[in-house]
């Protein structure tokens, strides 16, 4: 069973930050795309952020400005930097490790067990 390791969830006030922390195997960590992922109550899980190529970075329109993506090599470790925290980002966060081909198949595909974010008005 792949580990990702994910801790820094929590409550929050609104306008509050946090930092989360995803911590995989180097095997994963280095072949596959980092990223995170998150469900709010009642909603489908979306994207919030992902390395895309190298260092490039995607976000999800709703966090941009807000969180910033960033990873330390050394230590195999994706982080999710959130500012300016909102009651409508307060959802279960999840790290992703995901390789696809180029047409955009998945072929591998791993998930941390999910941290809790809840942010109070």
């Amino acid at each position: 069973q792949v580990q990702l390791v994910e801790s820094g969830g929590g409550l929050v006030q609104a306008g509050g930050s946090l930092r989360l922390s995803c911590a995989a195997p180097r095997s994963i960590f280095s072949a596959n795309r980092m990223g995170w992922y998150r469900r709010a109550p009642g909603k489908q899980r979306e994207l919030v952020a992902v390395f895309t190529s190298g260092s490039n970075t995607n976000y999800a329109d709703s966090v941009k400005g807000r969180f910033t993506i960033s990873r330390d090599n050394a230590k195999n470790t994706v982080y999710l930097q959130m500012y300016s925290l909102k009651p409508e980002d307060t959802a279960v966060y999840y790290c992703n490790a995901r390789a696809t081909t180029g047409m955009g198949v998945i072929l591998r595909d791993y998930w941390g067990q999910g941290t809790q974010v809840t942010v109070s008005s």
